[in-house]
């Protein structure tokens, strides 16, 4: 009799293990990728991002229980708490918690008051390697993101069709780097934040050489790219704010 009762419990308490099956591991690196679609169409870059953002990229790290939320100018690290085999709470300091959920190959970022529903994958791209955020400024950069984004808004080669080096090919590395641009050898675009307060919310981008750089206007239409001086019009004392001046560029993608 009281074998077959141990049975029994033993039974009820492997049954209720197997109802329960343990969390999926989602850790690892997940991007916007409806974002980067929509930047690819050839349009503005800021409204693509705006239309499928905020959040850019999330970094998971189940085994401690970390999972870290960037936007294009602001992170944010939680708690990660298991809710289901399949679904997960971020829980923010002083701040809206977050639901996840996979479904499929998507982790989907569920709609709040203030965040409509997103979606993210694993980054295609697999040359992306160990990211080095030595700065303050780097812990607030979706690297993975990023080079998705430049790959799929910039990538390919383009021509000079007028302005410095007219008729020259030109190219735009994922990494930041300029090729076929005289005086120019690196980039950055901006994302959002103060970059594009400072702009109007024009497209904006950041070329440089070496260590000497400056921002600039851009206009994207399909296969054409007009870069523009960006004529900084605020006080000494204000916050720049640039519009476009002189057309320095026009490129068209091959």
């Amino acid at each position: 009799m009281r074998k077959a009762l141990m049975l029994s419990l033993l039974s009820i308490v492997l049954g209720g293990c197997a109802s329960e099956p343990a969390p999926r591991d989602i850790s690892g690196i997940w991007i916007n990728q409806a974002a980067i679609d929509e930047a690819a169409k050839g349009g503005g870059l800021l409204d693509a991002l705006s239309s499928s953002g905020p959040t850019l990229e999330w970094s998971i790290d189940a085994k401690n229980a970390k999972a870290t939320w960037r936007s294009s100018f602001e992170r944010d690290e939680g708690t990660l708490v298991p809710d289901g085999s399949a679904s997960w709470k971020v829980n923010f300091y002083g701040s809206e918690n977050t639901d996840l959920k996979l479904e499929g190959s998507e982790l989907i970022q569920s709609a709040t008051e203030f965040f409509p529903r997103q979606a993210f994958v694993r980054p295609a791209q697999s040359d992306v390697g160990e990211v080095s955020r030595g700065t303050n400024a780097d812990l607030f950069k979706s690297v993975h993101f990023e080079q998705a984004l430049k790959s799929a808004y910039l990538g390919g080669e383009w021509r000079v069709l007028s302005g410095a080096g007219q008729g020259a090919k030109v190219t735009f590395s994922p990494k930041g780097q300029v090729s076929g641009l005289p005086g120019i050898n690196g980039y950055e675009l901006c994302l959002g934040g103060d970059c594009a307060t400072m702009s109007g919310g024009l497209d904006s981008l950041w070329l440089q050489q070496g260590e000497m750089g400056a921002a600039h206007i851009f206009v994207r239409k399909g296969r054409t790219l007009e870069i523009f001086e960006a004529v900084d019009v605020s006080a000494p004392d204000e916050m720049p704010q640039f519009y476009p001046g002189k057309r320095e560029w026009a490129l068209e993608k091959l």
